[in-house]
């Protein structure tokens, strides 16, 4: 049907100009000196963007009264680089927010400080193309962000935020929320028990009453 395939047109045109205004987006973030400027910048676009964008993960009809994505401030201690480390690459499917699953490579763990000794599992996306997918989950998923955890990394997206002295850049300020934790209706693989931080990570995206 002519007006089926139309919709279809528009809609994946749609999803496309988002993915290449955040992967843009990202790339100004890398080549930024000042990070907590490229920071406001992050939050300034993202804010723009899920009001006014068609592929807002905030519903329709929210949008018009919307004021997030909501912050912690933001602390340059959690600016953070990780040492990767290979480990036992294992092939798995990982839950998702619909209890349908997504097929993920573990091929490696990064280390990092800040207070404690901290590590992520790192992930690639299977499927044509992959990409790095770090989620994590801390003390505070659940109370003051989405119980589920939050992405760090995912660049299949445009959310990398690349490499520094050879090591990954793990700058949790902008760590952000799933789209599911705005609309149910959405998919997101969740964060697995490897990746649950012990410490709060009050830095990035958090509920609005955090």
């Amino acid at each position: 049907m002519p007006g089926a395939t139309n919709d279809l047109i528009a809609s994946t045109l749609s999803l496309l100009d988002w993915k290449r205004t955040i992967a843009g987006l990202y790339a100004e973030l890398r080549a930024a000196p000042d990070k907590h400027a490229a920071w406001g910048q992050w939050r300034d676009t993202r804010s723009r963007l899920f009001v006014e964008h068609p592929e807002s993960p905030v519903p329709a009809a929210e949008r018009a009264g919307y004021r997030g994505p909501h912050l912690y401030d933001y602390d340059p201690s959690w600016r953070l680089l990780g040492s990767v480390e290979p480990v036992e690459p294992k092939r798995f499917e990982l839950t998702t927010s619909t209890q349908s699953t997504m097929a993920f490579s573990r091929f490696g763990i990064a280390r990092f400080a800040h207070g404690d000794e901290l590590s992520l599992e790192l992930y690639w996306l299977e499927g044509y193309g992959g990409g790095l997918f770090v989620p994590f989950a801390d003390s505070t998923s659940g109370s003051e962000t989405y119980g589920a955890g939050r992405y760090l990394l995912d660049t299949v997206k445009g959310a990398d935020l690349g490499t520094e002295d050879g090591q990954l850049v793990m700058d949790f300020n902008f760590a952000y929320q799933p789209s599911c934790a705005y609309d149910p209706s959405w998919t997101c693989p969740l964060a697995p028990p490897a990746n649950r931080l012990s410490v709060p990570v009050r830095a990035g995206e958090r509920f609005a009453s955090a």
